[in-house]
């Protein structure tokens, strides 16, 4: 019996995935867990397994391919099995080979129907959905019906209220447009800020390009012929031309989502490390031959998971539910740690790191900084993070903002360690190593005195170490 291969879902809040190659091609014998697809999320390149032997068949998607996570996107049949739309159409061309008056039947339901056009995946998810074809309007070519129609008319309730995030009804609010008139992208035809942005532009678009139509040309006046130079068009600049795709575009869509939609509140605050450093050359001294070093990151991300536990409205996710959006504050912190790759970005996560020790944060971070740059990482090491730390101090960069990884609810941005001289509570010069940390949170969730409290509790723990003992 045909088997459908779905997009699976590695991450909680995962909607797509890319395909970047097919491990097999259609025909090939598959055994039961080998590897059939690799594929991309924001987060991760992950294969995708048979899961049972078989001949593959009915790829539903080229490589490069963006693909909403459950879709079906090949199928495994059993040896001699044909595919269930190849066996539909055999039977109707047995039927279409039938004398005439055993057809006739068949006919006559045909043209008792009504003549609606849909997309396959239309007719399924209105089919499974329990909405008419009949009452929605085509935006397709020849007027068929396409999916983005379905979740739009999924998108207004009986009582006319169009589904829309909040980002979403305040920049149609303030643009003065119909959330009624704007096809939504996101769940279940849910209207998105990009959706409503993309309306406006859509408009911005045409009104410039009626303006131009309609300036009359200019008359030209007769004149005494002038013997004008011929000037060469400038010459076009080198190039080179890179898609936006994978990984890379995966990134994209998901910060300027979190970027359009959470508003940033940005603090700083500056931090004397003498004795976190201290402390980092002591544990130092504590390490075998061969053992990773313990890094300035890591201590912070040991005094991040203390200050986090007095703060746990940073500790959170902001996500939709079917009763509105609602905070999550996490119990454990899980914290992402920003690792930079040639391809993009990558934030793998140290589970539970409230619970560990210097030294043990320390090798964590090791393998898993080291595996990602390998692309050797796991599914489960990429999400669930609660909180993110990124530290382009290795570069040199002093001080810098950041955008929040959602669902997360803050991320702390780590500039570089400067030499200071600085006057102490006597007024006794002194030249001490100094960093400028920056706290990155969404104002929906997080008040400015709430960011305020969790940097001064920061700042205590790296000022004395001894705090996180107590």
């Amino acid at each position: 019996m045909a088997r459908e291969v779905i997009m699976p879902k590695f991450g909680f809040t995962q909607e797509t995935a890319e395909i970047v190659r097919w491990l097999k091609k259609e025909g090939d014998t598959v055994e039961a867990g080998e590897p059939i697809a690799e594929v991309t999320t924001d987060k991760v390149n992950m294969e995708v397994e048979a899961p049972v032997g078989g001949v593959l068949a009915g790829l539903r998607y080229q490589e490069g391919d963006v693909v909403p996570v459950t879709e079906v996107i090949c199928m495994i049949l059993s040896p001699g099995e044909e595919l269930p739309s190849q066996a539909a159409a055999a039977q109707q061309m047995q039927q279409a080979a039938k004398p005439a008056e055993a057809a006739a039947p068949v006919w006559e339901a045909v043209e008792s129907a009504p003549a609606v056009k849909a997309t396959p995946l239309a007719e399924r998810i209105a089919r499974e959905r329990g909405v008419s074809l009949e009452q929605i309007q085509g935006s397709g070519i020849g007027g068929r019906i396409t999916r983005s129609d379905v979740e739009a008319a999924l998108s207004r309730p009986a009582g006319g209220k169009v589904r829309a995030v909040p980002a979403a009804r305040r920049l149609a609010r303030q643009a003065g447009v119909d959330l009624a008139e704007i096809t939504g992208s996101g769940p279940d035809g849910r209207v998105q800020s990009v959706d409503v942005q993309r309306y406006l532009d859509s408009q911005t678009e045409a009104r410039a390009a009626s303006v131009v139509t309609a300036v009359p040309p200019t008359p030209s006046a007769p004149s005494t012929p002038v013997e004008i130079a011929a000037t060469p068009p400038p010459a076009r600049p080198e190039f080179q031309v890179l898609p936006l795709t994978g990984m890379r575009r995966a990134i994209a869509q998901r910060l300027q989502k979190s970027a359009q939609e959470a508003p940033h509140i940005n603090l700083q605050i500056r931090v004397d490390v003498t004795k976190a450093e201290a402390l980092r050359s002591k544990a130092n001294q504590q390490i075998g031959e061969g053992q990773p070093k313990v890094s300035l990151t890591a201590v912070l991300a040991k005094a991040v998971a203390w200050a986090l536990k007095r703060n746990p409205y940073l500790n959170a996710w902001l996500q939709e539910s079917p009763q509105g959006e609602q905070i999550l504050l996490i119990k454990a912190v899980n914290l992402g740690i920003a690792v930079a790759l040639a391809e993009g970005l990558i934030v793998p996560v140290i589970r539970q790191a409230d619970e560990k020790g210097l030294l043990q944060l320390a090798q964590e971070m090791d393998d898993l900084t080291r595996r990602a740059r390998e692309n050797r990482l796991r599914p489960e090491e990429v999400v669930d993070g609660s909180f993110t730390i990124t530290n382009l101090g290795m570069f040199g960069v002093e001080q810098f903002t950041a955008i929040i990884n959602p669902p997360q609810v803050a991320i702390l941005a780590v500039g570089a360690v400067q030499k200071e001289v600085i006057a102490d509570e006597q007024d006794q010069i002194s030249i001490r190593p100094m960093i400028t940390l920056t706290l990155c949170a969404d104002h929906r969730v997080v008040d400015g005195a709430v960011a305020a409290a969790f940097l001064r509790d920061l700042r205590s723990v790296l000022e004395d170490p001894q705090l996180m003992v107590l």
